[in-house]
């Protein structure tokens, strides 16, 4: 299998990044029309909690990045998970991705 410089970007970052029940890990996509967040315990292999930009309606792509971060948090201070792993996978930190980040720091989740 031949792997594009994507595919081995996210493939280094996930050798390196894990999540567990105590400290999950905060995936985070970008797609060209929305952001997603997903809390994930790699050892059980279960999604904990999800929030995406699809169900918000107004604001600009960095405003619904931002929301997005809030209610990744919120979901975070409901199962009782004080601090994650950040995997921002192939995506640097800078613009959306950064903007979920701090919504989500700004609203007790530490990261």
């Amino acid at each position: 299998m031949i792997l594009n410089n994507k595919e081995k970007r996210i493939k280094r970052v996930r050798a390196k990044i894990s999540g567990t029940t105590e400290r999950p890990r905060l995936a985070v996509f970008r797609s060209n029309k929305y952001i997603t967040a997903q809390l994930i315990d790699d050892v059980k292999g279960l999604t904990l909690g999800f929030a995406s930009s699809e169900t918000i309606k107004d604001g600009k792509p960095l405003e619904k990045a931002k929301l997005v971060g809030v209610e990744i948090a919120k979901i975070a201070k409901e199962a009782k998970i004080a601090a994650v792993v950040f995997d921002r996978r192939d995506k640097q930190y800078h613009g959306q991705v950064k903007a979920l980040a701090e919504g989500a720091r700004e609203n007790g989740l530490n990261i």
